[in-house]
């Protein structure tokens, strides 16, 4: 009876983790019709607001899910050069015919609809990643095979920047840790971006010619302490100078790179500024309304910071503020619990993989999930600097449930074939 159940269809598919997306799929869609309530439109299907489209969007990623469950996982495999390519044609197309809102050119008009490509563009690099490092197994790590992969996530990420949306772009990024399971980057690596995070944060507060001392004086030290090791003395002496340089570029590329609200907002994280009627807005009606919420929270359609539309973009970037004021702690914690039991079925489901393609796509899924979810959660919080990007499966809007929709159920088609796709 066992065998007929892991032999059946049904049997084969992980339906804990269909239920977690369910679950922050209806909990997305009550607090969106809590966020933007129109008593003159009580129904939840109201097609004339935000939640009756958001039940349509559900609807249809529901389908979309299961259609991809009775695909054939090899499907995914052979095609992902062409779903990128496809991708890469529509990321390049919204340049040209794009609508600016916000302005981002990152929308293509679909009759009453706007496809977001960039969302579909994580989808995408995930599969051709997975595609040419799982090509690569039986070789060991070397630099050519991390720079190919690399330019793999930096094509699409530099398109997504000339709309510009810099925080879909950023989000390509968490893929690094795809890198790292699969050894090409090692704890070495981890560490230099760790080290170019604290200096590009120090350079922002402190005078750059300070800094330079600082690691001068570090730096003389260690070559004190292992003058009697030249080569441990040269490679302290290249970081120092690769240091040095990165921080005097840090002034350029924050002027000349990011645009002036985005810089701004960084200043009010980092307290260099305080705005709370101007850059500062945002966030600190998003802290207002989520500590409202104390520890249960006002009740579902009781938030005043909700009600009277203090919070801007409050059914998308900022849907968490609605949760923390109408649930509380403990509703906001429920939250994060199912987002924290979710990412930690994905790395389950990634090792018990049985080919390196479905493993490395896991891990891509279970990375790009997690930026999302610490980022948005952290920028409602005042934790990281408001990017603008979705809480997923929660915040309004079709593109971006269902490409994470797609994201997921590609990997729940090769966990429920991977005895398959192993033989």
């Amino acid at each position: 009876m066992h065998n007929m159940k892991e032999k059946s269809f049904f049997g084969r598919i992980d339906w804990f983790t269909i239920s977690l997306w369910f679950s922050l799929c209806l909990i997305g869609w009550f607090n969106i019709y809590a966020a933007v309530y129109d008593p003159e439109q009580p129904s939840l299907f109201s097609m004339a607001t935000n939640y009756g489209k958001q039940s349509i969007y559900i609807f249809t990623a529901v389908i979309i899910g299961f259609s991809i469950l009775i695909i054939d996982a090899k499907f995914f495999i052979s095609a992902s050069p062409l779903i990128y390519i496809v991708v890469i044609f529509l990321l390049i197309l919204v340049l040209i015919i794009g609508r600016n809102v916000g302005g981002n050119q990152a929308w293509i008009p679909l009759g009453s609809f706007r496809l977001q490509p960039s969302e579909f563009g994580k989808l995408a690099t995930c599969l051709l990643l997975a595609s040419y490092l799982s090509s690569q197994t039986n070789k060991n790590p070397n630099t050519k095979t991390l720079l190919i992969g690399a330019l793999i996530i930096l094509f699409p990420v530099a398109l997504v920047m000339l709309q510009p949306d810099t925080g879909s772009a950023l989000a390509f990024f968490a893929l690094v840790f795809v890198f790292y399971r699969e050894g090409y980057v090692g704890n070495t690596l981890l560490l230099l971006g760790g080290l170019a995070i604290l200096l590009f944060i120090s350079a922002l507060l402190i005078n750059q010619w300070i800094i330079i001392s600082i690691l001068a004086l570090i730096a003389g030290l260690f070559i004190y302490l292992l003058r009697k090791k030249r080569k441990y003395i040269i490679n302290v002496g290249l970081l120092f100078l690769g240091c040095s340089v990165y921080v005097l570029c840090v002034d350029y590329a924050y002027e000349h790179i990011l645009q002036s609200h985005q810089r701004n907002r960084i200043d009010v994280i980092l307290g260099k500024i305080h705005d709370p009627r101007g850059e500062g807005y945002n966030l600190n009606q998003s802290k207002i309304a989520i500590g409202s919420g104390q520890l249960l929270g006002k009740g579902f359609l009781q938030g005043t910071q909700t009600k009277y539309k203090f919070v801007p973009e409050q059914s998308t970037d900022f849907i968490f503020c609605t949760i923390g004021e109408e649930w509380g702690f403990v509703g906001s914690t429920f939250v994060i619990a199912i987002y924290l039991a979710l990412l930690l079925r994905l790395v389950n489901i990634a090792e018990r993989q049985r080919t390196a393609f479905a493993r490395i796509y896991a891990y891509g899924v279970a990375s790009i999930l997690f930026f999302h979810f610490f980022i948005n959660i952290g920028m409602t919080i005042g934790i990281v600097p408001v990017i603008g990007i979705p809480l997923p499966f929660i915040s309004y809007g079709g593109s971006s449930l269902w490409s994470f929709t797609i994201l997921l159920f590609i990997l729940l088609c090769f966990d429920s074939s991977r005895k398959g796709l192993n033989g």
